[in-house]
């Protein structure tokens, strides 16, 4: 256990550290779009700004946390089982007793609940982050979900809507007001993600390197909510057009998750399995990107998809639902295309026209690129949280 902290919130008793602490609430601390997010935040804001903590409901994973580059950022597993959060109020306010955070940052519904204690325990400032929905709400439609939402307000300072939609949401659904909501939108590591020079790349384990194949590609958790399904019934439908460019194409489905069984098995009921390749759970998100002719994401819900921001920082072309946040990423014709959720018709249609012109690829992959150099660098994302943080710490968490 650590030493308890003086009574300033903003001192740390063990190390003399004066920077205030800002406590990142998450439900799991592993890979995925939220939790990547948290990452890029804490790794490129100013170290002499704050300190960070961040704190999983259920767990850290280790092999993730080494993301975080700053060795003083503690990582804290509360490790709860199913049931209500409140089980462990004692816990969480113990933990805020002793760490004394100046900022608790929480995100999602699954970490909102945690701002009750957080309050009992006085935490100067409370904000609340919604990044998108899951699988039992993806429109936000949810009621139940929605009054949990505005009987927890009263305990937030602030609260955050990464999309357009999700802010309209928390304005006219959850009741905030707008004094009390900041819209912030994702960013991308404009450096890390970046287009190939030349030639599609090459990546050692993949069975898709000969230089005439067309390589379509997504990554995430293969879950009900990213809809992998839909994907490979689209892509089975792409294949059954004519063309020798169609029978060039190729799938690569990056990520692991719970969804993987049902997906092996509509590959095998499709007789993919020589021109789809599930690439498990990656560590090499941006040179796999650099692999693809371009980028599907078959989401049921989205926020603001940090991986639709990667594929486009990559160069590429993007064929994604219209879903969330997914049409203030992507422009018709522009960067990319929109189709229906859960339609394999559509999405096929979208990718076989990206498939059989090269050129209109390359043409929509520039213009994402130069969309994300505009409007939705990193450096603006972490600008953004560090002047709201330095607002609300000023002001005692009071948006006045």
């Amino acid at each position: 256990m650590s030493k308890r902290l003086s009574n300033n919130p903003d001192f740390n008793e063990s190390t003399g550290d004066f920077r205030p602490l800002v406590m990142h609430m998450v439900y799991r601390f592993a890979i995925g779009g939220l939790e990547n997010g948290v990452v890029n935040l804490i790794n490129r804001m100013d170290s002499a700004f704050c300190r960070h903590m961040v704190v999983s409901i259920t767990e850290c994973d280790e092999t993730f946390c080494r993301r975080v580059k700053h060795s003083d950022v503690i990582f804290h597993s509360l490790h709860k089982g199913m049931g209500h959060g409140y089980k462990i109020y004692p816990l969480l306010y113990r933990l805020f007793r002793e760490y004394r955070p100046a900022i608790l940052h929480t995100r999602n519904l699954a970490a909102l609940e945690t701002v009750v204690p957080a309050w009992v325990a006085r935490v100067p400032v409370r904000i609340h982050g919604e990044h998108g929905w899951d699988v039992n709400d993806p429109g936000g439609t949810n009621a139940r979900y929605s009054l949990m939402r505005r009987l927890y307000r009263p305990f937030v300072h602030h609260f955050i809507g990464l999309s357009e939609q999700i802010a309209y949401y928390l304005g006219h659904n959850v009741g905030v007001k707008p004094k009390r909501l900041t819209r912030i939108c994702n960013g991308v590591d404009t450096t890390r993600f970046r287009p190939v020079n030349g030639d599609r790349a090459v990546l050692a384990d993949s069975p898709f390197n000969a230089p005439h194949l067309i390589i379509m590609g997504t990554v995430g958790r293969l879950s009900a909510i990213k809809d992998q399904i839909t994907l490979v019934r689209a892509f089975a439908e792409a294949r059954k057009q004519a063309g020798e460019e169609l029978s060039r194409l190729r799938l690569i489905i990056a990520g692991d998750g719970s969804l993987r069984n049902e997906i092996e098995k509509e590959i095998s009921i499709h007789d993919l399995s020589p021109y789809v390749w599930l690439a498990g759970e990656r560590s090499d998100v941006s040179s796999l990107m650099q692999t693809f002719d371009f980028f599907v994401l078959p989401s049921l819900a989205e926020g603001i998809s940090n991986v639709i921001l990667e594929a486009m920082a990559s160069g590429l072309a993007v064929v994604a639902t219209d879903v969330g946040g997914n049409a203030e990423l992507v422009i018709e014709d522009k960067t990319g295309s929109l189709v229906p959720a859960r339609d394999p018709v559509a999405m096929a249609s979208a990718i076989t026209r990206l498939a059989v012109n090269a050129s209109k690829r390359e043409q929509l992959g520039k213009t994402a690129r130069m969309r994300i150099e505009a409007e939705y660098s990193l450096d603006g994302m972490v600008g953004h949280y560090m002047r709201l943080y330095q607002s609300l710490m000023d002001n005692k968490g009071n948006a006045d």
